[in-house]
């Protein structure tokens, strides 16, 4: 994932990029069911090796709207990137490609699954925008974990994630993520009440 927090700042290699004025505005606003097909295009741009259905991504934006991003240049409404995040029972993210059913009652974490942006619109804040933005929502629960793939870690290392020791389990689910993905947490600043 590009910037991915399956999470990588990987350069499509399989695509042309498309001619994007430097003028051009980009922004974020929440996403919706609108925005799949798009999403979905991005994806496989950024992520060819970890493929992930319409339909998780659909559910991922019913389920909870809040934590999923569209970033858009305005005139045109074109997605240029995309962030999926969703509250998870803690280091319990979910299996790559596999639908949730349901924000567990008991979540405890906050899970930033995904974040890419095309190559093009790169290199103007929009990355550290975004991740601001999902800090905000993150900031209900103690802490905020990922699955760093395409060797990001440093990068969300700026932001205070490190890497965890982890179970059998979550060994075994992060293999479906690629040789080099890295289960990262961070600890939240003033968490707030779920119910605020």
């Amino acid at each position: 994932m590009l910037l991915s927090a399956r999470h990588g700042m990987k350069e499509a290699t399989n695509s042309k990029p498309k001619k994007t004025s430097t003028k051009a505005k980009l922004a974020w606003r929440q996403m919706s069911g609108n925005d799949i097909e798009s999403l979905v295009r991005v994806a496989h741009l950024i992520h060819p090796g970890l493929p992930e259905s319409d339909g998780v991504f659909a559910e991922r934006v019913k389920l909870f709207p809040e934590g999923c991003l569209a970033l858009v240049e305005g005139e045109r409404d074109e997605l240029y990137g995309y962030a999926i995040s969703h509250p998870i029972r803690r280091r319990q993210p979910p299996a790559l490609d596999s639908f949730l059913r349901a924000i567990a009652s008991d979540a405890d974490q906050y899970y930033i699954h995904d974040l890419a942006i095309l190559p093009e619109a790169r290199g103007r804040g929009l990355a550290q925008e975004c991740i601001n933005k999902l800090f905000g929502i993150a900031q209900r629960y103690p802490t905020t974990s990922l699955v760093s793939v395409y060797d990001t870690a440093p990068f969300w290392g700026r932001f205070r994630f490190v890497p965890e020791e982890i179970d059998e389990g979550l060994k075994m689910k992060l293999l479906d993520y690629g040789d080099d993905a890295t289960y990262l947490e961070r600890k939240n600043e003033g968490v707030q009440s779920k119910h605020n």
